[in-house]
């Protein structure tokens, strides 16, 4: 690796100008030595000028996502027109710590066996920010089966462009509703030789009040059972394959399928009877707590069910 390597921040867009002004400038203000491109894919939507100078050792080019709808199809894009030996993201709405990349390219230097590192990061709700930060020092597929990690984002992610492409591959474009791509690609990334982290925020993540995938229901059913048959690895992971369930029984109570989300809660508490989404599911299925309540309350506590 060159000691100040081309790096490449892809950005997915879709009509939110300030807020993609704001992802911009951060990746323009990092305070890396080298030099790093933004490219900002429009999804969706026609190219339109950022309306930001370009520093020097910094430079900015706007493309239309190629590939399917959406954020699978429009980071895919993006990782493709890269021309940097490391890749990044920042979703539109979120923004990086000026420090991000030269840590992550200093961690990367000094680990050569290891060609993705992940950092911690600051969740912003409504104003109010919770910081997550990963405490061990490579992170390995089994950690991902048992857990989803909540405090590692894509957004955080610096990989070689070579490894992304060569040997984890894009990001999946077939998970229903793209539903948990992130979470899929970053078990595909742990299966190599795990992903190394640094135990600081490096960027902001910001939730909205409420997720996209909230009331689609039906979707987020398809798409976790869509993990489980591309992950036979579950089935040998008692506690993760429970959460998994435990996701599934919410969904199901949530979209008002009682008998059948009392089936997965059962199966859920079976493997694992701390799984706390099994109990909500019950609850939700009862109706004596509505789901979009529960998602909101989690969230708020910047966790996801």
């Amino acid at each position: 690796m060159a000691t100040y390597p081309l790096v490449s921040a892809v950005i997915p867009t879709r009509n939110r100008p300030e807020l993609l002004r704001r992802a911009v400038a951060s990746v323009f203000s990092q305070d890396y030595a080298g030099e790093i491109e933004c490219i900002v894919v429009f999804d969706q939507s026609e190219p339109a000028p950022v309306g930001l100078g370009v520093p020097p050792k910094r430079r900015i080019r706007l493309i239309t996502n190629g590939r399917s709808p959406g954020l699978a199809g429009a980071r895919n894009s993006g990782v493709l027109a890269a021309r940097g030996e490391l890749v990044g993201f920042c979703d539109d709405d979120d923004e990086w710590l000026a420090q991000k990349v030269r840590l992550q390219v200093d961690k990367l230097a000094s680990n050569p066996s290891v060609d993705i590192v992940a950092s911690g990061m600051y969740v912003y709700r409504n104003g109010s920010a919770i910081a997550r930060v990963p405490k061990e020092p490579i992170l390995r597929f089994g950690d991902f089966l048992r857990s989803r990690r909540m405090e590692i984002h894509q957004g955080t992610i610096l990989v070689s462009r070579e490894t992304f492409l060569d040997k984890i591959g894009l990001v999946d474009e077939a998970i229903p509703g793209g539903y948990g791509e992130d979470y899929d690609w970053m078990l595909r990334a742990a299966r190599l030789n795990g992903i190394a982290t640094i135990s600081q925020p490096l960027a902001r993540i910001h939730w909205s009040d409420e997720s996209w995938f909230v009331g689609r229901w039906k979707m987020l059913v398809s798409a976790l059972h869509y993990l489980l048959e591309k992950y036979p690895e579950f089935q040998q992971e008692p506690v993760g394959l429970a959460r998994i369930y435990g996701q599934i029984a919410f969904a199901l109570a949530a979209s008002g399928k009682g008998p059948e989300a009392r089936a997965y809660a059962k199966r859920c508490l079976h493997l694992d009877a701390r799984q706390l989404r099994a109990y909500l599911a019950l609850l939700v299925a009862a109706r004596i707590l509505r789901p979009n309540f529960v998602v909101t309350t989690a969230n708020r506590l910047g966790r996801g069910i």
